[in-house]
């Protein structure tokens, strides 16, 4: 977490938290749904605007972090702001290791596998040293090289029981 927020949640601690505003999609990318947004639909039908701005996208993903309930949240100074999840808390990209691929998360944290899983649209999971997340669909290639080789062998999941069994919540309410 960035100092500046440290010192914003000392000086302001009671800020009421944000929910429905932010959300990640299942390829990493971060979206700002307004309140029109909201009205026109669920996410991830109804997306909203994507964040495109690259320090802004640096921000939230220094200061993305989870509670104890297992909710995913952007901590805007001193604002919590809960995330919705399209598919998993991590998003990972790949890149071609020596024996096995690299691991990294959309926040650019490296992760270690430990397991795979593969759900009923054929979308893959690694479970990490970080935690769960689904493999970003442009690296499904070297994914699939892993799992010919036999280096990574995917159980069958069904998507729903993903977020009870890794302890996640996918879209965080409001107490």
């Amino acid at each position: 977490m960035d100092d500046i927020v440290k010192q914003a949640l000392k000086k302001w601690p009671n800020v009421p938290h944000c929910y429905d505003w932010l959300a990640l999609d299942a390829r990493g990318d971060w979206y700002m749904r307004d309140e029109r947004i909201q009205h026109a639909g669920l996410f991830p039908q109804v997306k909203g605007s994507r964040i495109q701005h690259e320090k802004l996208r640096e921000f939230i993903e220094r200061n993305y972090l989870h509670d104890d309930a297992g909710c995913w949240f952007f901590q805007n100074g001193p604002q919590r702001v809960y995330v919705e999840l399209e598919a998993a808390p991590w998003v990972w990209r790949l890149a071609a290791g020596a024996a096995s691929p690299t691991i990294v998360s959309h926040t650019g944290l490296p992760a270690q596998f430990e397991r795979a899983w593969l759900d009923e649209k054929g979308r893959l999971f690694l479970a990490t040293d970080l935690g769960l997340g689904v493999v970003h669909t442009l690296d499904m290639e070297l994914a699939a090289d892993a799992v010919e080789a036999a280096r990574w062998l995917p159980t069958d999941a069904r998507f729903a029981d993903l977020p009870e069994r890794f302890s996640f919540q996918l879209k965080p309410k409001k107490p």
